[in-house]
Parts: C-alpha cells; sequence; structure tokens
C-alpha cells in the first residue's frame, strides 16, 4: 500500500519537471499580433510557413514574410 501512495506524488513531480523543460516563445507578426507558445516554433517550411501551437492549445500557420520576430520570453 505504501508503493501506491508515494507513486502518485512522484508521479505528480515528474509532470512539473517536464512542464519546466519548455521554453516560452514570443511570435510577433509585422502587424503587431503576438503569439504566446510553449516551445520554439518549427522553423520556415518548404511551403513558406511557420508553424506552431500557442498557449490556449490552438494550432497556428503563418507565412514567414508576416513574422518580424522569434524571441524567448524573458
Amino acid at each position: 500500500m505504501k508503493i501506491k501512495m508515494l507513486g502518485i506524488p512522484v508521479a505528480v513531480a515528474a509532470l512539473l519537471a517536464l512542464g519546466g523543460c519548455s521554453t516560452q516563445t514570443v511570435v510577433t507578426l509585422q502587424n503587431g499580433t503576438q503569439y504566446l507558445t510553449e516551445d520554439m516554433p518549427k522553423t520556415e517550411t518548404e511551403d513558406g510557413f511557420y508553424e506552431f501551437e500557442d498557449i490556449s492549445g490552438a494550432k497556428v500557420k503563418v507565412r514567414a514574410d508576416e513574422v518580424a520576430t522569434v524571441r524567448k520570453e524573458d
């Protein structure tokens, strides 16, 4: 029984540690729109787009020429 009781806190700690590994990134478009992402977005794809998922879980795909900056959140 003690092993099961110990397993839950260990699992929670592991999930929290994995969540801390991501680096939030701000993607700013030419029109001033900003997206906050959990990880660095994929670089420009073959078809000329950046693809990423914002922090709300929405998948975003924008043309590379519309992206002004991609920087890590401070």
